[in-house]
């Protein structure tokens, strides 16, 4: 069994419209919740596959970090979809500093988020003093390497070249490997 806590302001995300997500979470990830919603302490235990059920604590543990129930359930459509967790707190000096860092991240209305987004392939959400993401490893690496360039002070446009150069290696990637490679060649 795993105990997780989640901000009381996202129980009611967890739960859904009369306990609608809850039981898609129990459901699709072979697992049984058991919410505290006073104080946002959840109990998961896996009662199905135990490698599915691995993923239920990440899933609850997404919601709570302010992603969307739908996205936090991607985590079960690939074995190697990941969660990964910025401490922009820590990369602050102070809550003055923390803010002006969360809004690096965020850009100007929500812009550098999105680039992250469009650019990398992950799911990327900024709730409190963290930064979440979602996505297959290489998405993941990209957006927390972006992320850590922008934390320490990098200017937007190089963090976006970084984000644009991984883009593009990766499409590259993905074509040789889908490439057709049986027939003559000249």
């Amino acid at each position: 069994m795993n105990h997780v806590k989640i901000p009381q302001d996202r129980v009611g995300a967890l739960i859904g419209a009369g306990g609608e997500t809850l039981r898609e979470i129990e459901s699709r990830a072979e697992v049984r919740l058991d919410v505290d919603s006073e104080n946002g302490a959840v109990q998961v235990e896996t009662v199905g596959d135990p490698v599915t059920g691995l993923k239920g604590p990440e899933i609850v543990r997404a919601i709570g970090r302010g992603f969307a129930p739908e996205d936090a359930m991607e985590l079960l459509e690939d074995d190697v979809m990941l969660f990964d967790l910025i401490d922009i707190d820590a990369a602050a000096r102070n809550k003055k500093d923390l803010q002006r860092k969360k809004g690096r991240l965020i850009g100007e209305g929500g812009r550098t988020r999105q680039i992250m987004e469009e650019l990398s392939g992950a799911n990327v959400v900024i709730y409190g003093s963290t930064m979440g993401v979602i996505g297959r490893p290489e998405q993941v690496s990209m957006v927390r390497e972006a992320a850590e360039m922008l934390l320490e002070g990098a200017p937007h446009g190089a963090a976006y070249s970084f984000l644009e150069r991984k883009h593009n290696e990766q499409k590259r990637d993905d074509l040789s490997y889908h490439r057709f490679s049986g027939g003559e060649s000249a």
